[in-house]
């Protein structure tokens, strides 16, 4: 960061099952966790019903903890479109609500996040959780089960290691710029 103002970060893993999230409050150098958790989607069968409650708990984090930036997990490419499908609608939500309340939005892929965190980027989602818990000395019995609320504090983590070298920062302005700046990760038509 340029400057020593306080800052808040939120992160978040969008999932239709599952949404993580993390919140990290930035003085300097220094980071502080403020919260992290899990929005637990499985009891709604509805899928718009469960896209709403990721656009309202999204809204209500923001409204509660006032973050400056919003940063979330891209979706991957996968192999079922239904998934990709339901996974970018749950981004998109999530999203919204930032672009709701004027929060500057940047997406990081998850590999991205995996080699900020941990220096690999095909490291386990325990790996990653072990690392945060070391970086922010987070107590063991104050860490969640659920490694979807690690994922999303590793987003908002990922993106406090990149303001303070902003041109670094990997944001996608859609899918044909992730695609762009991701052609080693892309199948083309006929490959497998």
């Amino acid at each position: 960061m340029k400057d020593n103002q306080e800052k808040i970060i939120l992160g978040i893993d969008p999932g239709t099952t599952i949404m993580g999230y993390g919140l990290l409050k930035v003085s300097g150098n220094k980071t502080t966790m403020m919260a992290m958790g899990v929005l637990d989607l499985k009891k709604y069968k509805d899928h718009y019903e469960k896209l709403g409650k990721i656009f309202n708990r999204t809204l209500s984090l923001i409204d509660e903890f006032k973050p400056d930036y919003l940063a979330i997990e891209a979706p991957f490419f996968g192999k079922n479109v239904q998934s990709m499908l339901k996974l970018g609608r749950a981004q998109g939500v999530a999203m919204s609500a930032a672009l709701y309340r004027q929060i500057p939005i940047t997406e990081y892929a998850p590999l991205k996040i995996k080699m900020a965190i941990t220096g690999n980027g095909s490291a386990s989602k325990e790996q990653v959780a072990d690392m945060l818990r070391r970086y922010l000395n987070i107590p063991a019995d104050q860490m969640l089960p659920q490694l979807d609320a690690t994922d999303g504090l590793a987003a908002a983590y990922c993106h406090f290691l990149q303001l303070g070298k902003p041109e670094s920062v990997k944001a996608y302005r859609g899918w044909k710029d992730f695609v762009a700046k991701n052609q080693d990760k892309v199948i083309k038509k006929g490959e497998k």
